[in-house]
């Protein structure tokens, strides 16, 4: 079985900047990074990150387009499939293979209403991987409120790439490895955390919450898995750069010891 590449998504050496993750990328031992496209120009730059690549020697596995509730200002205000496109020729640029998108908010009636269709075209058009991500409903005062569109469970919708995140799944009350086997061969990318089941999207170190994520790994190494696991964790709690590595440095030997399982005669399904 090949190796699975473990990459280090951007956001998380948030507070700290783009360049900052490829610092701990390289001494951690990343094999790459997904850019999370945000307020930092240098995620938004090309030219700024090629240079990064060359001077860490890490490429960029994919790119997260600004299609966040926080990033809506990234690239203008409008034009979302403007955004994603740049995203594409971004990826493009540097070589790096997927862009993560998340579905429409459902006040974009338009960019919504075309989104399943416009995907599978652009992606054709591009040769670039465009992986919808899971999302979750949002709660208030104890109610479901219909925030994404079609859906903020793309299982069902025809897209042909998929993102799993692991703690999107937590906050939906949803099992991941059960999400993981119905996304099938669909499934492209997974972004590795962890959750609780809070309503918070918590973004754990993988194996501090209740979600099945060494049976995740797991399962894409026997399956013939052929995409990137990228760490996405919240370390925004943390005390300084050392703390914040020593956190990432868990989460990365978490991913190899269970990707590795695959590999052991009797190893854990």
């Amino acid at each position: 079985m090949g190796s699975i590449p473990v990459g280090l998504s951007t956001s998380c050496s948030y507070p700290e900047s783009t360049t900052a993750a490829f610092e701990i990328a390289s001494r951690l031992g990343y094999d790459g990074l997904e850019v999370m496209v945000w307020t930092d120009p240098v995620s938004q730059d090309g030219v700024a990150i090629q240079r990064l690549v060359e001077h860490y020697g890490l490429p960029v596995l994919s790119i997260h387009a600004p299609t966040l509730l926080l990033t809506q200002r990234i690239w203008g205000r409008g034009d979302p499939w403007g955004k994603v496109e740049k995203s594409c020729e971004l990826a493009a640029g540097l070589g790096a293979s997927t862009v993560v998108v998340h579905p429409p908010f459902r006040w974009q009636r338009d960019y919504a209403s075309g989104f399943v269709d416009g995907i599978r075209e652009l992606e054709r058009r591009t040769g670039v991987v465009l992986a919808v991500e899971n999302m979750f409903p949002w709660r208030a005062r104890g109610r479901e409120v219909v925030a994404y569109a079609p859906g903020w469970d793309p299982t069902d919708h025809d897209y042909e790439h998929l993102t799993l995140d692991i703690s999107h799944a937590a906050t939906s009350g949803m099992d991941a490895l059960a999400l993981a086997q119905a996304f099938g061969d669909r499934l492209a990318h997974l972004h590795l955390c962890d959750g609780s089941g809070s309503i918070k999207d918590e973004h754990l170190v993988p194996g501090e919450g209740s979600q099945p994520c060494a049976e995740v790994l797991q399962h894409l190494a026997r399956s013939g898995f052929d995409g990137n696991v990228v760490m996405e964790v919240n370390t925004r709690k943390a005390r300084g750069r050392s703390e914040r590595e020593a956190e990432l440095a868990a989460a990365l030997a978490f991913a190899r010891t269970h990707l590795a399982m695959a590999d052991v005669p009797g190893g854990a399904a």
